[in-house]
């Protein structure tokens, strides 16, 4: 099965390393846009539209006026990440590079344009997603709000993410909650400046940051298999400056937080604020809470799951069903929470570097698994 497509490997590896090349951090994704757009107009698209909700490119494929649109989505940005490989693709721009493996998801996704512009479908038409800014949880939100995207009107939507630590090759689905809730926040402190050796004559936010740290751990509950699973990690602290003289009067604490419900996020929220206020007032300090990088839980969708299964069967791919929810956030989440869909795992090797770290890179053997499995979706929805 994994050689259907080695003709054209070639060609989607090259795709892939003159992407992982030239990345760009979300919201910049401009050029990597212009190169998809002129890797995918040599497969005769129906339409190309760019320009959505940013950076963001929709390629269309129509088969016949009737029948449902199918849309497979995938990410245009990468991240701030210092690249430590030294492989001749290496990142060429310094502190950017490709460590979630969205330049190999782009190039699956490319790829089934080279299969589209000879395909046979009986009805209906493909949407080849290119989104913007997933890693900030801002980019499918602005798609969404885009006229361009809304006129679309797809009927189903579906996305997948290679994960380290999973068999190569090996596909992992869920119905209903597939990723987490995620939240980002800084917290606020000012006080009131004061000489260090005379710190009662200000209002130091140290104490009230040490008492935050501490009320704020007891709100996990660190069980990801419990329904009522939440995780707090601190990000960076940061409290006045290295200036001996000076007793403080400002601090910062950033913090990610993770359920997997919505409500459960909510409820998580609202206890932060509640501690928050009572422990500034305690020491007398002036507060305020910065929200921010908000990943909606991808939902699937238990119809579109069934058929993920049902095409791994037909490829003889090997196929996990996970038990409980990825810890990680997919702003796919707000696809989920407009159409009927489902994002699966694709496996990147049991062995293979872990997502976002210095040294990982998407493996190549795995493009033509996506590409049958997007291949095989398309043709159970569409008829071959």
């Amino acid at each position: 099965m994994h050689g259907i497509f080695s003709a054209m490997n070639e060609t989607l590896v090259r795709l892939r390393k003159e992407l992982h090349q030239h990345p760009e951090l979300s919201g910049e994704e401009r050029a990597t846009a212009i190169r998809i757009v002129e890797f995918v107009k040599d497969y005769q698209p129906t339409n190309i539209i760019e320009n959505i909700g940013g950076a963001g490119v929709a390629v269309i494929y129509e088969f016949g006026n009737d029948g449902p649109t199918v849309a497979i989505r995938c990410e245009l940005d990468a991240l701030p990440i210092v690249e430590e490989n030294t492989f001749s693709h290496q990142s060429k721009n310094k502190g950017v590079s490709h460590k979630c493996g969205h330049d190999g998801h782009m190039t699956i996704v490319a790829g089934l344009a080279m299969w589209l512009a000879e395909a046979k479908l009986k009805k209906g038409s493909v949407i080849l997603l290119f989104q913007p800014a997933e890693e900030t949880g801002k980019g499918a939100a602005k798609m969404l709000a885009d006229a361009k995207f809304i006129d679309l009107a797809p009927d189903y939507v579906f996305a997948l993410h290679n994960l380290p630590g999973q068999k190569l090759h090996s596909i992992l689905v869920k119905p209903g909650y597939f990723t987490a809730t995620v939240q980002s926040l800084c917290i606020h402190l000012k006080g009131k400046k004061a000489h260090a050796s005379e710190p009662e004559n200000g209002m130091n936010p140290t104490l009230a940051t040490a008492e935050l740290i501490q009320l704020l751990s007891s709100f996990a509950n660190t069980d990801f298999k419990s329904d009522d699973y939440a995780l707090l990690t601190p990000i960076c602290l940061h409290i006045g400056e290295k200036t001996y003289g000076i007793s403080p009067e400002h601090a910062e604490l950033h913090y990610t937080i993770r359920t997997w419900s919505g409500q459960l996020m909510r409820e998580l929220e609202d206890k932060i604020k509640n501690v928050v206020g009572i422990v500034s007032k305690k020491y007398q300090l002036s507060y305020d809470i910065d929200w921010f990088e908000f990943f909606p839980a991808s939902e699937n969708n238990v119809f579109c799951t069934e058929l993920v299964e049902k095409v791994a069967a037909q490829k003889g791919i090997e196929l996990n069903k996970e038990p409980t929810p990825l810890r990680f956030g997919e702003d796919f989440g707000w696809f989920s929470q407009n159409y009927k869909s489902a994002i699966f795992g694709l496996g990147a090797g049991e062995q293979h570097p872990s997502l976002h770290h210095a040294n990982y890179d998407f493996p190549h053997e795995i493009i033509d698994t996506g590409i049958a499995m997007f291949k095989g979706l398309l043709e159970e929805i569409l008829g071959k």
